[in-house]
């Protein structure tokens, strides 16, 4: 008989993968139980970030009473805090893959790095270019006697999210809602994603998050808060040159020989 014999591995592909399998859940050292980390990291060197929160909204038919007409039920299914990960890095690509519950919700990330002309000429910047969603409607925790159970996948479409300029993380406090469409009857599922700090790539230093890009809704938040204070130091300031002025005006005013408007008060000069 004939020993077949397997191909070997190219070493840059055995290296790939194993930098693939180099990842690690944090989670457990953030104090926000609903915050997870992680972290996926080649060469011992860590090449991609993601802190965050997030959670799914999934409508789902169910029987009315009558057990005639379907009514829609909606789901809340929050990322596990034990989830299993992938995770690979590219020059131009990175990916995050997290699973949890027996694999039976898995969320794929993935990221792009692309350059832009400019009027200040060639710039480069990442992005959230794909999300993949898979849930098993069968599955109890979340779903109740879901109509038609089974596995589906809810993904965005030309989606372009997170914007930041290349060598930075990118931060968003507030809360971010994305639509997703799923293949089931082509409902809109929700991503909600709040805590936000992530970079997907040029990472300066291990497990070190480069200068932070701050979302519009927290620039906004921040502009808000810090205006009054702005405004009132002005003020204060206006205040004070104001007092400054009107005191070096009352003693220049005060020094002044003061010419008597009484004609008897001439009486002692001559």
């Amino acid at each position: 008989p004939l020993l077949r014999v397997r191909p070997a591995v190219p070493a840059d592909a055995a290296a790939r993968l194993a930098a693939e399998q180099e990842v690690e859940n944090l989670s457990g050292l953030s104090p926000n139980p609903e915050k997870d980390i992680f972290v996926v990291r080649e060469n011992r060197t860590t090449c991609l970030m993601a802190e965050f929160a997030a959670k799914f909204i999934v409508p789902y038919d169910v029987w009315a009473s009558n057990y005639v007409d379907l009514i829609t039920e909606q789901a809340d299914i929050p990322l596990s805090r034990g989830a299993g990960m992938k995770g690979k890095c590219g020059t131009n690509e990175s990916e995050l893959e997290l699973s949890w519950l027996d694999q039976a919700y898995t969320l794929k990330l993935s990221f792009l790095k692309e350059g832009h002309n400019t009027s200040r000429g060639l710039e480069a910047s990442w992005r959230l270019s794909r999300i993949q969603f898979t849930y098993d409607s069968s599955e109890r925790t979340y779903f109740k006697d879901a109509v038609s159970p089974g596995k589906y996948t809810a993904s965005s479409h030309r989606l372009s999210a997170l914007v930041t300029p290349a060598g930075h993380s990118y931060e968003c406090q507030a809360q971010q809602t994305i639509s997703l469409v799923s293949s089931d009857h082509q409902k809109s599922v929700q991503l909600l994603l709040s805590e936000v700090r992530l970079q997907p790539f040029d990472i300066p230093a291990d497990f070190v998050f480069s200068e932070e890009h701050k979302c519009p809704v927290d620039q906004r938040e921040q502009l808000e808060e810090t205006l009054p204070l702005i405004l009132g130091l002005i003020l204060g300031l206006v205040i004070v040159i104001t007092l400054g002025i009107y005191h070096i005006h009352h003693k220049l005013t005060a020094s002044q020989v003061q010419i008597p408007r009484d004609r008897s008060q001439y009486k002692h000069m001559g």
